[in-house]
């Protein structure tokens, strides 16, 4: 048995894989203030099964939950919790960025595709909005935009005028009120930021894509965009899963 964890800036997500590597018990979390006692809270469904947990793997954006969630997992268990850039990964991807910029994120999604025959362009609709390319397993880099929920809250925060919004599908472009204008204008204006960039990405390489989104937005944008892509909300997850099998 195994336990994975995805620390992001908004959310913290833990599972358990059985032997099989299969999910079979999954805690998602908000990591805003998080704190020993949040940590017990939440996570105290786990304990009957730490004895039997043989590695664990996690993938963090955010040092210091990670730091702190090390520290109650070694009050629990004796195995040792890694987090994936202690790996030595360039026996299983090469990449041809600086290793200590690229969010650990984004290496665990461009592994979970590894499959020597596609190339890939990861769309991760998260906190940030990020586009990673994958070329023959190799991880060339990509591009960082403003994230949808940070930009929305935003603008709320600071336009007087404008309250919190919920984003949600439109059917026309044209809003009829604040409401439907900003929705129109987030889901219209992201969805040519998202169409735009692949194009932009497939011009420079020269190379054909199969494009992957992943991150809380992902259903919402699948229709409005005109890229052909496939959503995987659980690429993360799939990633720390490839990666042990891997490691001895």
């Amino acid at each position: 048995m195994y336990l994975i964890g995805d620390i992001g800036n908004t959310e913290i997500k833990v599972c358990l894989v059985d032997n099989n590597n299969k999910i079979f018990k999954k805690i998602i979390f908000s990591n805003h203030n998080i704190s020993l006692s949040k940590l017990k809270f939440n996570l105290k469904k786990l304990d009957k099964y730490l004895s039997k947990v043989e590695k664990i793997l996690f993938c963090s954006v955010v040092p210091k939950s990670f730091k702190l969630i090390k520290k109650y997992l070694k009050m629990k268990t004796k195995i040792r919790c890694i987090e994936i850039k202690q790996l030595n990964l360039s026996s299983i991807i090469k990449i041809k960025v600086n290793y200590n910029q690229v969010g650990s994120d984004r290496l665990v999604n461009a592994i979970s595709l590894l499959n020597n025959i596609n190339n890939f362009i990861i769309i991760d609709l998260g906190t940030a909005t990020t586009f990673d390319v994958l070329i023959k397993n190799i991880y060339k880099g990509g591009i960082i935009a403003p994230g949808i929920k940070i930009s929305l809250n935003t603008l709320s925060e600071k336009a007087s005028l404008i309250p919190k919004i919920d984003l949600k599908n439109v059917n026309k472009v044209i809003g009829a009120d604040t409401t439907t204008a900003v929705r129109s204008g987030f889901l219209w204006g992201y969805a040519g930021l998202i169409d735009n960039i692949v194009k932009l990405i497939k011009k420079e390489t020269r190379k054909s894509f199969k494009v992957v989104i992943t991150g809380g937005f992902s259903k919402l944008f699948k229709n409005p965009i005109k890229t052909n892509v496939t959503i995987d909300k659980d690429i993360t997850l799939k990633g720390l899963i490839k990666i042990l099998k891997i490691i001895k």
